[in-house]
């Protein structure tokens, strides 16, 4: 059993290196979001494996504290995109709005 939970802590951080190119080649930042978010799961299922195979549960602390730092990435991620607040002056001016005609006409 725990050759196999060693080959799926291989496989899933395989799978977290790939994950980490698109973080690399990212073409939007959403992309790079994502592989952000990818990378601290991926991480945490590694340890969390590695912790079961190695009797270690320092690694299940460890695995939190990545799982934490995920989400904290993308959050902050996220929110780097967004103006923090928009002045009268900023903003775009306001359309009329124009009264509809009957539908019937």
């Amino acid at each position: 059993m725990t050759g196999f939970l060693t080959a799926m802590a291989a496989f899933v951080a395989a799978t977290a290196g790939l994950g980490l190119l698109r973080l690399l080649r990212g073409p939007s930042p959403v992309d790079r979001m994502m592989a952000v978010q990818l990378a601290g799961t991926a991480g945490a299922g590694v340890c969390l494996l590695l912790s079961v195979t190695q009797a270690s549960p320092a690694l299940v602390d460890v695995a939190l504290t990545l799982a934490v730092l995920a989400a904290l990435g993308t959050a902050v991620m996220s929110r780097s995109g967004r103006p923090a607040r928009i002045d009268a002056a900023d903003a775009p001016p306001a359309r009329p709005v124009l009264p509809r005609e009957p539908m019937g006409k």
